[in-house]
C-alpha cells in the first residue's frame, strides 16, 4: 500500500491526480484542504480529506505520518510552505515529494514566448525560484515540475526538458501534468531528484494557443 499526501488537494490538477489515484486499490490518499468548497464533492472512496494549512505544522506533523509521497500542487507564498514542508518530512522520516512548480524561474524559456512569460509573470515567480532553490538544497527525494502555461483539454500528452534545457512548447494540459504526477508515485525511482520542465509537444509559439 502506497500512503500520498496531497497538498493542495482542491486544486485543477490535483483533481485529476485524486481521481485517476482513486482507481489504485494499493493506494491510500490523504487531501490537505483549506477550502472544502473547493473539492468536487465527488472524491474517491480511497481518499480521506483533513481541513487545514499547510503551515499549520501541527496539523501537518499528524498527516505527513507515516506518509510514502507527498505531492505538493500550491501557490502563493510557496517558499515558506516548501520550508514548513520540509521540515516536517524531515521531522516524520519522509523522503519522497513531488512538487509542482513553474516555468521561467531560470529564465529558461526561450525567444519571444520567453520575454512574454516574463512580462506577464515574471514578478510573482522569484517565490517559486526560492522554492525550488530549498528543495535542491535538501536531502529529499525529489521531483520538481515546472509546467508550462496550463490548459482544460481532456487529453494526456506531455514531454520533458532537464534544469539546464531550453523550455519547450508553450501549454500542457492539467490532466497531463496530473498525469505525470501519477506515473511518479507508481514509479518513484523515476526522476529522482531531478527538476523539469513539462509541456506538451508541437506547442511552440510566440505564447500559448489559448491567450
Amino acid at each position: 500500500m502506497t500512503k500520498v499526501l496531497i497538498l493542495g488537494a482542491s486544486g485543477q490538477v490535483a483533481r485529476w491526480a485524486v481521481q485517476m489515484l482513486g482507481e489504485r486499490r494499493d493506494v491510500e490518499q490523504t487531501l490537505l484542504v483549506r477550502d472544502p468548497k473547493k473539492l468536487t464533492s465527488s472524491e474517491p472512496a480511497n481518499a480521506k480529506i483533513v481541513i487545514g494549512d499547510v503551515m499549520d505544522k501541527r496539523t501537518l506533523s499528524q498527516i505527513m505520518e507515516g506518509q510514502d509521497v507527498v505531492y505538493a500542487n500550491l501557490a502563493g507564498e510557496v517558499d515558506a510552505q516548501t520550508e514548513r514542508i520540509l521540515e516536517v518530512m524531515r521531522a516524520k522520516g519522509v523522503k519522497r515529494l513531488i512538487f509542482v512548480n513553474s516555468l521561467g524561474i531560470y529564465d529558461e524559456v526561450p525567444g519571444k514566448f520567453g520575454d512574454w512569460n516574463r512580462d506577464e509573470i515574471g514578478q510573482y515567480l522569484p517565490p517559486y525560484r526560492r522554492s525550488a532553490d530549498l528543495i535542491e538544497a535538501s536531502d529529499v527525494e525529489y521531483t520538481i515540475l515546472r509546467a508550462a502555461w496550463l490548459q482544460d483539454e481532456n487529453e494526456v500528452s506531455y514531454e520533458i526538458t532537464a534544469r539546464d534545457e531550453p523550455f519547450k512548447g508553450t501549454e500542457v494540459s492539467r490532466k497531463s501534468v496530473a498525469a505525470l504526477v501519477v506515473e511518479l508515485i507508481e514509479n518513484p525511482d523515476r526522476l529522482v531528484r531531478a527538476n523539469v520542465g513539462v509541456n506538451k509537444p508541437g506547442t511552440d509559439g510566440d505564447k500559448p494557443a489559448f491567450v
